[in-house]
C-alpha cells in the first residue's frame, strides 16, 4: 500500500493550524474576558486558581500549537527543498544499491505546489546523465528512479546493449565483473561498464547472456527517455514509454544512509556519497 505523505502533511497542517486560529480568534478572547470577569465578582482578589483555569487552553489547542509548526516546516521542507527516499530495487545498480537511503533536490526541476504537483515556478529541466525521481506514469501513486538518457527532441536507440543518440553511438568502457553483496549478490558477475552522458561519467551493469529489449524512438516535447543503470534489470521507458515533466519529483543528489540487511546492515562506506 502506498502512502500519500504530501496530502498527509498538507491536511495535518491544516487541521493543526485551523485549530489554532480558531483557539486565537474564538475562544482565547472568551476565556480572558471570563477571567476578567471573575477577577471583577465579590470582593478582593479572585482565587488565582481559579483564574488559572479558566485561561487554561484545552488539551486539543495545546497539541495543535506545539505540533503546527513542526508540520508545517516538514512539508515546506519535504515539498521545495529536500525530501528522503528509500531505494527497493536493484535497477539503478552499480550506482544506487537496494537499501540505499538517498536525498532529492526538489526545485533542481521547478517549484510544484504539494499534492496538486502544478509547477508555479520553473528554474531548470533535467539534463542528459541526471538521476531523476518521478511518479511512474502508469500509477502516479508510486515513485521510480532512473536516469535520463533521451530530452525533447532526441533520438534515442538501444540496440545490443549499446545506447545511440541522435545517431551518435555511446561509447561504452569495459571496467570487469561486477562483485554484488546483499541484496545486490544476484548480480556477481555482470559486466561493469563506464557510460558518459553529459558531463556525467557513470558505470553501468549488463548481462551478456540475457537479450536485451531494445528501443527507437524520438522523445516527445515536454518528456523524457529514462533507463536504470541495471540495464538489463530496470522496468524502464523501454517498457512503458516517455515520462512527462509534470511527473517529475526531483533530482537525486546524495546518498545519507544505507539499510541492506540481506548485507549485514548499515554500509557506513556509503554514507555521505554523491550520485552521479
Amino acid at each position: 500500500m502506498n502512502i500519500d505523505f504530501p496530502t498527509i502533511l498538507v491536511a495535518l497542517t491544516a487541521v493543526t493550524g485551523l485549530i489554532w486560529a480558531a483557539d486565537a480568534l474564538l475562544l482565547a478572547p472568551r476565556r480572558r474576558a471570563e477571567a476578567a470577569a471573575l477577577s471583577a465578582r465579590g470582593e478582593g482578589a479572585a482565587d488565582p486558581r481559579q483564574v488559572e483555569a479558566v485561561l487554561k487552553e484545552p488539551t486539543l489547542v495545546e497539541y495543535a500549537k506545539s505540533f503546527f509548526p513542526v508540520i508545517l516546516a516538514v512539508l515546506l521542507l519535504r515539498s521545495f527543498l529536500v525530501e528522503p527516499f528509500r531505494i527497493p530495487s536493484g535497477s539503478m545498480m552499480p550506482t544506487l544499491l537496494v537499501g540505499d537511503f538517498i536525498l532529492v533536490n526538489k526545485y533542481a526541476y521547478g517549484i510544484r505546489l504539494p499534492v496538486v504537483n502544478t509547477k508555479v515556478l520553473d528554474l531548470g529541466a533535467p539534463e542528459r546523465g541526471d538521476v531523476v525521481v518521478f511518479r511512474f506514469p502508469r500509477d502516479p501513486g508510486t515513485d521510480y528512479i532512473k536516469r535520463v538518457v533521451g530530452v525533447p527532441g532526441d533520438h534515442i536507440v538501444y540496440r545490443d546493449k549499446t545506447l545511440y543518440i541522435n545517431g551518435e553511438k555511446v561509447p561504452q568502457i569495459p571496467a570487469g565483473a561486477y562483485r554484488g553483496s546483499g541484496s545486490g549478490i544476484s548480480m556477481s558477475g555482470a559486466s561493469v561498464r563506464e557510460e558518459q552522458l553529459g558531463d556525467v561519467r557513470h558505470k553501468i551493469l549488463v548481462v551478456p547472456r540475457i537479450r536485451g529489449i531494445d528501443a527507437d524512438v524520438t522523445v516527445p516535447e515536454g518528456h523524457y527517455f529514462v533507463m536504470g543503470d541495471n540495464r538489463d534489470n530496470s522496468n524502464d521507458s523501454r517498457y512503458w514509454g516517455f515520462v512527462p515533466d509534470e511527473n517529475l519529483v526531483g533530482k537525486a543528489f546524495m546518498i545519507w544512509m544505507n539499510w541492506d540487511s540481506a548485507g549485514g546492515g548499515i554500509a557506513w562506506d556509503r554514507i555521505g556519497n554523491s550520485i552521479n
